[in-house]
């Protein structure tokens, strides 16, 4: 009786112990990052995105601007390369910029609500509270979060880990794994300030349009006038290259590559991207199609297509069999590989 009386205070001494050490539990902490979006005004974010879906790494500088509630600014750059993209959320709806091509874009979307974003802080903490399997590990520096994700058109990404700061629950890292607990996506935050404030003006089109161009100019009309063929490093299984043709267009070449087999096909198209006229850019194109983050890209997905601008090129990969997550595989496949 002794020896069990002895080891229930040496039980509650430890408990004592520890909450005097200031740990907290995964639902404190879930409870805290919570009431953190609950009082935020909005927040300024800059950091690094690493892609491993093609032969070789690629990396991209992205800034993060929210506004509460529903105003995004996303700016998304190759490390290597002068060329950026930007997705806008505002009062008159989203809109994708590519600057260098003078080119914007309206979607009638409800993103970025209607699926995960590595880089967006409250959809990290959804896909938190969302997931009853989340599991929770804590360091002397950060909380560790393994949960699901919530990718509505891609389902090969199925995991992420989500890295907190303990002592302010800004986000450090993200890790967006395969199904074989590849981390395929990563995200470094290398700032992050909460209630950061904005100018009046901070998510207008024109405006960041503008602010764009200053950093990296519109590309002259022929700057692009002959591509490199690119190829996907992934298809579905029996599917392969059945034809390759090239025809002439006033804005230079356009490759149509057919594939097929089994009792799948598509077709890839790849042209020169058409440089707007700097008259035109007041003007958004509205497009029909939902805005597919590939990474390294905006893209439009509709029912039986799937668009992009990459470097220069415009692409279009079209199909009646294929399923999203297959038109998502095969698209980020074709980039970051060399042509044949």
């Amino acid at each position: 009786m002794k020896k069990s009386l002895m080891l229930f205070f040496v039980g509650l001494l430890t408990v004592i112990v520890l909450a005097a050490c200031g740990e907290k539990s995964q639902t404190d902490v879930v409870n805290a990052l919570e009431k953190k979006i609950e009082e935020m005004s909005g927040y300024k974010a800059k950091g690094k995105m690493t892609l491993e879906t093609g032969s070789e790494p690629q990396e991209y500088e992205i800034e993060i601007w929210h506004k509460e509630p529903d105003f995004y600014r996303v700016n998304l750059k190759n490390s290597q390369k002068e060329q950026s993209q930007m997705i806008l959320r505002n009062d008159d709806g989203v809109f994708v910029l590519t600057p260098a091509l003078n080119k914007s874009f309206r979607f009638q979307s409800e993103w970025p609500q209607n699926s995960s974003q590595a880089y967006l802080y409250e959809s990290l903490i959804q896909d938190i509270v969302n997931d009853p399997e989340t599991k929770f590990t804590a360091s002397e520096t950060n909380y560790v979060f393994e949960t699901k994700t919530n990718y509505q058109n891609n389902k090969m990404l199925p995991t992420q880990e989500i890295t907190f700061n303990k002592k302010d629950l800004s986000p450090a890292t993200v890790k967006v794994m395969d199904t074989d607990r590849k981390a395929l996506v990563v995200v470094q935050f290398s700032e992050f300030e909460f209630n950061a404030s904005f100018d009046d003006n901070a998510f207008d089109v024109e405006k960041n349009m503008s602010s764009a161009q200053i950093e990296i100019p519109t590309m002259a009309t022929g700057d692009n006038e002959s591509f490199a063929v690119k190829y996907p490093l992934e298809q579905p299984e029996g599917v392969s290259l059945i034809e390759e043709k090239e025809v002439e267009t006033e804005n230079g070449k356009r490759v149509i590559l057919t594939f097929g087999g089994g009792d799948k096909s598509f077709t890839l198209i790849q042209e020169n991207a058409e440089i707007a006229a700097p008259a035109s850019a007041s003007t958004s194109t509205y497009v029909n199609g939902q805005p597919t983050d590939l990474g390294f890209a905006i893209g439009a997905m509709s029912d039986n297509s799937l668009t992009w601008t990459h470097d220069g090129v415009d692409y279009m990969l079209a199909s009646e069999d294929l399923t999203e997550d297959e038109m998502l595989m095969v698209a980020k496949s074709v980039q970051g590989q060399t042509a044949k």
